[in-house]
Order: C-alpha cells, then sequence, then structure tokens
C-alpha cells in the first residue's frame, strides 16, 4: 500500500543498493514504511549536470508544449489520488480526507501553473526617437533548487516544481526525509506525462549536507525553501553568496481576531476546523485567538465544543478527523507548550495531554488566561494547541496581532465593511483573510513579509519568481 522510495535522477529511479539510507515511519503506530535512500555526492553531482544538460533543451521548449506535458502530469496524479494520499496519509499522518483534498489542489496548481506558463507575456515600450524598438522579455533563470518539509509531502513540492517547469526552468527538488513518498509519487506523474530527462530531479539525504552542495553550486541559479526561520536564514545566507535569486516561505504565528460585531459561534466554527487541519501543523494555521470582551466566553465555549468532538485515530480509519503529529519531536515541543502556559497562568479548557500507548497523538487543546509572554503567544506551536485570550479595542488588538516578527498569514472576523477594510491594513502580514480562511489558491501569491520570508509562491508572482527580466533596445 506504501510505496517504493527512490531518487529521481536524469530520467532514472535510483534505489538504496550502495547508498545510505534511513527508515520512514508511520506516525499513527511508530512502524517502519520503507527505506529511504540518500543522494551521495556523485548523485548530487549527476542530478546538478542533468539539470544543466537538460535547460537549454526545455527553455527552448514552447510553452504550449511545456503545458502539455504537465496538464498529462495533473491528469495522472487525478486518476492515481486514492493511491497517492493513502500513501501521505501514512507517512505524515493526516486523515485520508485531508489527504484527498491536497492531492487533488495539487493537480490543480500543476494545472494552473501550465496555463499562466503560456501567458507569460512580455510588453514594447515606445521609444524616445524614431527606429527604437523597446522590448521588455521573460527568460527562465535557469536551474532551480527547492526544499521542501514534511507537513504537506505533495501540496508544497507541487508549487516549487509546477512554477519552475512552466517558467522553463529546470528542477532538482529535495523533499522531506520524513515523508518522501508523496513526492515520489509526484515525481511518477512528471515523468509518465513525458517529462523529459533532468528537467526534473528528485533526491534525499542528510538536509544540511544537500543544501550546502546544491546552492554553492555555480550550475545553481535560483532556490526556493520552504521550512522553519532559522534554516531559511542560512540557506538564504548561501544564496546571497552567489547572488542568487531565492524564496523563502518561512514560519508564522497567525493572528485571528474576532471583533465584538461577529458572529461569536459561526467565527468559531470557521477557524477552529481551520486550526486542527492537519493537527495544526501548518504554517498559515491560525495560532494567536484574540477575541473581544463582549463575545470571548461564546467564542471560547464553542470553540472547545469543536475540539471536543474531533475523532483522533490512524488518518485512514474510517470516522478519523485529527490524525497524529508527524513525529515525536512534536510531542516534546506540544508538552513544552502546554506546561508553560500552564506555569504562567493559563487554564486548560480541554485536550493538553499526549493521546493513546502508540503513535504521536496529542489531543486537540484549547488554553485560556495566558499572557502575552507566554511560549504559545510568541513561538510557532505547530500543533493542534490554541490560546484564546480577549481584548478591548481595535487600537489594543492591532499592536498584540502586530507585536511579534512574524508575518505570514492573519485572520479577522467582523460585520462591517470599514472594520474588514481597516484590520486588512492593519495587520502587518503577507496574507490577511476577513471572514475567510482561503487565502491558499493556485491563483493567488502566497508569501510572508517580516521574519516569514520573502517572495512567493502562486499567482503570477510563483511564476516570475523563476523568470528573469530582459530589456532589449533595438536600432
Amino acid at each position: 500500500m506504501y510505496t517504493d522510495l527512490k531518487l529521481f535522477i536524469d530520467g532514472k529511479w535510483l534505489g538504496v543498493e550502495g547508498r545510505n539510507s534511513e527508515d520512514v515511519i508511520n506516525p499513527a503506530n511508530g512502524k517502519v514504511l520503507a527505506r529511504l535512500p540518500h543522494a551521495g555526492k556523485a548523485d548530487l553531482d549527476a542530478a546538478l549536470a542533468a539539470a544543466q544538460k537538460a535547460f537549454p533543451a526545455w527553455k527552448a521548449t514552447s510553452a504550449y508544449d511545456r503545458a502539455k506535458i504537465m496538464r498529462k502530469a495533473a491528469d495522472l496524479l487525478r486518476e492515481r489520488y486514492d493511491h497517492v494520499a493513502k500513501v501521505q496519509t501514512q507517512e505524515q499522518g493526516k486523515s485520508y480526507a485531508e489527504s484527498r483534498a491536497e492531492v487533488m489542489t495539487s493537480a490543480d496548481i500543476i494545472d494552473w501553473y501550465a496555463e499562466e506558463g503560456r501567458r507569460s507575456y512580455g510588453r514594447i515600450v515606445p521609444g524616445r526617437v524614431a527606429g527604437i524598438r523597446q522590448l521588455v522579455t521573460q527568460e527562465p533563470v535557469g536551474v532551480a533548487a527547492a526544499f521542501t518539509p514534511w507537513n504537506f509531502p505533495t501540496l508544497t513540492p507541487v508549487r516549487k516544481i509546477a512554477g519552475a517547469l512552466a517558467a522553463g526552468c529546470a528542477l532538482i527538488i529535495k523533499a522531506s526525509e520524513e515523508t518522501p513518498g508523496g513526492c515520489v509519487e509526484l515525481v511518477k506523474c512528471f515523468a509518465d506525462a513525458g517529462l523529459p530527462a533532468g528537467v526534473l530531479n528528485l533526491v534525499f539525504g542528510v538536509p544540511a549536507e544537500v543544501s550546502e552542495h546544491l546552492i554553492p553550486s555555480p550550475i545553481v541559479r535560483k532556490i526556493s525553501f520552504t521550512g522553519s526561520i532559522p534554516v531559511g536564514k542560512h540557506l538564504a545566507g548561501l544564496a546571497a553568496k552567489g547572488m542568487k535569486r531565492a524564496t523563502m516561505e518561512l514560519g508564522g504565528h497567525s493572528p485571528v481576531v474576532v471583533f465584538e460585531d461577529a458572529d461569536p459561534e459561526k467565527a468559531a466554527d470557521t477557524i477552529a476546523a481551520f486550526k486542527y487541519r492537519n493537527a495544526g501543523q501548518v504554517c498559515i494555521s491560525p495560532t494567536r485567538f484574540y477575541v473581544q470582551e463582549k463575545n470571548y466566553n461564546k467564542f471560547v465555549s464553542r470553540f472547545v465544543e469543536y475540539a471536543k468532538g474531533l475523532k483522533l485515530g490512524d488518518g485512514l480509519e474510517k470516522g478519523t478527523t485529527l490524525g497524529p503529529l508527524a513525529n515525536p519531536r512534536r510531542l516534546d515541543a506540544m508538552e513544552s507548550f502546554v506546561n508553560d502556559a500552564k506555569a504562567r497562568g493559563g487554564k486548560i479548557q480541554t485536550g493538553g495531554s499526549r493521546h493513546g500507548n502508540e503513535g504521536f497523538f496529542f489531543e486537540p487543546t484549547v488554553i485560556t488566561d495566558v499572557p502575552d509572554d507566554a511560549k504559545i503567544m510568541t513561538e510557532e506551536p505547530f500543533g493542534p494547541v490554541a490560546p484564546i485570550v480577549p481584548f478591548k479595542t481595535f487600537d489594543e488588538v492591532v499592536e498584540r496581532a502586530n507585536s511579534l516578527e512574524f508575518g505570514l498569514a492573519a485572520y479577522a472576523f467582523t460585520a462591517s465593511g470599514a472594520t474588514a477594510a481597516a484590520i486588512g491594513d492593519a495587520i502587518q502580514s503577507g496574507m490577511v483573510g476577513v471572514n475567510s480562511v482561503m487565502i491558499s489558491t493556485p491563483e493567488t501569491p502566497f508569501g510572508g513579509i517580516k521574519e516569514s520570508g520573502y517572495g512567493s509562491e502562486g499567482g503570477i508572482e510563483g511564476l516570475q519568481a523563476y523568470m528573469n527580466t530582459k530589456f532589449i533596445s533595438q536600432a
């Protein structure tokens, strides 16, 4: 039911033979799913050479023909959605329903980029004197290297793969060693769709060794990274040494502001469902909840009710609505957040503990009465723990929401058009959802500000991230 894990270099699948490898673990039961091969230096050099060799021909391929291959890959992914969803549920833990939705959205992303690649237009700028023709064109940046985390095994890699391929770039992607199967299945779809050898290469290994080998290479001209702020800063530094383009989608700590004119129970239902998606292991997960005093008690009551109604279990079991955390590190982190909150006077309204004797399960947790300097209010939890606190005024909550160095996503609920516009303007964040959590779609930009990174994936911005702008003045 799982998949055969291999590297993919220059159109060939390479297994564990003669390579270092590691176990991939099912977080629902702690059992080994498969062995994952690591790319050695020779493998990484082969991937670099393959991408360098394949790039000129892929660049010269028309956007129309690139789109045909990409759409075929999207169709294959949809045909295989059941298997791919089961693979990533086994390795990552999320429910089958969430995995299925992720796979289908990934196919939509490929389709969108395939079509948008055909619309990467230049422009003609009128000359100042007769006989001068001024052209602005877009060209693929070259060979790119991408690095993705474990929380979305298909969705995060496909954003980078589809953007790069649609732009005409060749790509080496290092997906997560903890959740490799989703990306392996994704790459299979591109290979089976007829993508030329070397245009897309998939490697795994010791993360620092892979990034420190690929990024300094003169072959690589662009990097894209999704992950933690400390690692992002390190990789950005490596890229800067070679003046290489970079997209950095880093951590967040998303504030939620619920104003007194909002329906507190409707807001709680909407945002609680989004909070506990993927057990809270989402970079845009709502993580700090500020509720105006008039609505506070009703919001907390409904939010707690929602949390208590979740069913923990193996993501492949029928009825499961909350799977395990992806690894034991997250369990330790959740206990640390909860213990710190309790030590600072926080009250556990529900949850607060590990669940069961098998796998990496943590109860959906709601904490109230926590001060703003508590760990849960200042560090990204990346798990199913929700702190909810009251506020009095608009200016106060804006100051508190903007007080951290994170700026990835934020959410607000209000019945007032004026307040909706004001909070959208006031929040310092790359993405803001007002009365909505729909801030991540193929056609819209996805990215943060401040310590949450720079650059965007998705939308026309995600395609332009893999393009160079060239101006031609012709007499």
